[in-house]
């Protein structure tokens, strides 16, 4: 490679991390936690990359001290960030990544993932269907068996 070319290359790959962070800037805005807290969205960036618009439906600030936050998809489901001394942890479906690490932080982003593949949450029902509101036992379809007695007819 010539001089030139590296030039080029080098000017290339500026320019589009240039516009990668303009998009993320723009899209920041819609999150109030994120504008307050620049060090999340840089690790929301690196768990979702900078497509985490497409999933996140809302921030939740949850708690000031340790700052814990919900990170709500658009699929219903939810996981939380929070801001520990040494680095942030992500919990995810009750499981804890530390994300000082890479392979932790490959682990989270795998268990995000798997999350959004969940699909949307299914509502259910407020009752029980076969619960009658006028007192009586609900019904099964089909009458229990009689117990046989202990009497045997011998014939």
């Amino acid at each position: 490679m010539t001089r030139e070319e590296i030039k080029d290359r080098v000017r290339e790959i500026i320019l589009k991390i240039k516009s990668e962070q303009q998009k993320i800037d723009q899209v920041a805005v819609e999150y109030d936690e994120l504008t307050k807290f620049p060090e999340l969205k840089k690790i929301i960036v690196d768990l979702l990359t900078v497509e985490f618009d497409n999933f996140i439906s809302s921030i939740d600030w949850v708690a000031p001290r340790p700052t814990m936050f919900r990170i709500n998809f658009k699929n219903g489901f939810h996981f939380y960030l929070t801001y520990g001394k040494r680095s942030w942890i992500a919990q995810v479906e009750g499981k804890k990544y530390y994300l000082q690490n890479l392979p932790e932080e490959q682990r989270a982003a795998e268990a995000i993932s798997r999350v959004l593949r969940y699909g949307e949450k299914e509502t259910e029902p407020v009752g029980d269907e076969n619960f009658d509101v006028g007192g009586e036992e609900p019904t099964g379809g089909e009458a229990p068996a009689e117990e046989p007695s202990g009497e045997e007819t011998e014939a």
